[in-house]
Order: C-alpha cells, then sequence, then structure tokens
C-alpha cells in the first residue's frame, strides 16, 4: 500500500477541507486510521487511494484531489468528489459519530456503501470474487475476450439493473462510465486488466505514477 503526504486542497476552494480530520474517536476508542493496521478487503484498498493523508477518512477534498491525480479534469472531479462523498459519506458514518456535513467517507465501513444493481464482483464484506469477474467478460466482452467496447459497457449495466433500483443505476452507471472515459484505450476498449486493478486497487495508484514524471517536464 502506497502512502501518501498530506497535501493541500485543489480545486480553487470548490470543495471545503476539514482541519478536523480524524477527530471522532475519543480518549481509549479505535481510530479510523486504524483500517490501515490490518489486512484490508479488496474494496477497501479500492478507495483507500483517495484517503490522501491515510487517516481512515476521505473528504471530498481528498476525493476531488484524487481524481485530479489519475488525469480528470476540474470539472469531473469536482462533480465526482461531491457525488461519491454524497453517496458514501452516510452510509459509511460509524453509529457513534456525529452527522456532519462535509460528507466524509469511513474506510473502515465501505463495504456499507455497496450499492443494488451491480456486478457483484464485491461481497457484500467487501471481498473480491472472481467468479463474477470472469463472468463480466464471459457474458459482455463480444468483440475481444479481454476487453469492452462502450456498448457491451452498456449492455453490462442494463444487465445488472435491478427493478426500480434508480439510485443503483446511476451509482453503476457512474463509475463504470468515468472509468471507461479515463482508462480506454485509443481504439474504444476497457482492458480485463485494468478492470481487475481497479478492484484489487493497484490501478489508480499506477496511474498516479504514470503521471507524476509527465508533470515534471
Amino acid at each position: 500500500m502506497a502512502s501518501y503526504k498530506p497535501a493541500e486542497a485543489a480545486g480553487g476552494g470548490v470543495i471545503v477541507v476539514d482541519d478536523n480530520r480524524g477527530a471522532g474517536a475519543g480518549a481509549g476508542e479505535p481510530s479510523p486510521a486504524d483500517v490501515y493496521s490490518s489486512e484490508m478487503t479488496p474494496l477497501q484498498k479500492h478507495v483507500a487511494f483517495f484517503d490522501r493523508n491515510k487517516d481512515g477518512i476521505i473528504y471530498p477534498s481528498e476525493t476531488y484531489e484524487g481524481f485530479r491525480a489519475i488525469g480528470a479534469g476540474v470539472a469531473l472531479s469536482a462533480a465526482s468528489a461531491l457525488f461519491i462523498n454524497g453517496g458514501l459519506g452516510p452510509k459509511t458514518m460509524p453509529e457513534n459519530a456525529k452527522a456532519r456535513f462535509k460528507l466524509p467517507i469511513y474506510v473502515s465501513n465501505i463495504h456499507n456503501g455497496k450499492h443494488g444493481s451491480d456486478s457483484g464482483v464485491y461481497d457484500e464484506s467487501g471481498r473480491f470474487v472472481p467468479e463474477k469477474f470472469e463472468q463480466i467478460f464471459k457474458k459482455h466482452a463480444h468483440t475481444r475476450p479481454d476487453a469492452l467496447t462502450g456498448k457491451e459497457l452498456k449492455e453490462l449495466l442494463q444487465a445488472n439493473r435491478e427493478a426500480k433500483d434508480f439510485k443503483g443505476w446511476l451509482g453503476g452507471f457512474t463509475e463504470w462510465k468515468v472509468l471507461y472515459h479515463l482508462c480506454k484505450d485509443k481504439d474504444g476498449f476497457l482492458h480485463k486488466d485494468t478492470v481487475r486493478a481497479v478492484y484489487d486497487g493497484s490501478l489508480f495508484v499506477k496511474m498516479e505514477k504514470e503521471r507524476q514524471p509527465a508533470k515534471k517536464k
């Protein structure tokens, strides 16, 4: 697991930074950062990239910063931060935590943020299910066995839809469409190994590292 130093908020003040990060735990209570001291689930690893200061809590400013780090534009990064934190923050809030307006996502509780109408590749505890992952490409990769086109991705999203689960439809659509936008190749293919790297939490770290030399030039 890569570690990152705390960074200044990006976005020209579009998203507010909380100066009291990680201050929810009282004396004797476990810290949100304790999630990094034990074995993490693949789903926790997936979202941990956006926890830029590794305190166990992801604020909208960090989500924004993470998207900018992997090449998303200002508008997409800001919209993604508000959408993701707005949707996942309340679901991952610990029971004993006070309601907060800054929409923190707790990495340790990210499994509570799973939405319906998804692929099922993560189970209810956030563990990776290989059979479900393989089914994505067996059922929907018609052009190439190891990649999805935009049309095939649309087919996948429609196949995963549960009746009247409008929030789940929106969540799945947003996640896959952003991934496709950022990671498709020049021929419009989203490769299987890229999708696999999303699920195991390694893709975003790799994308940020690949962009660093270019930014220094």
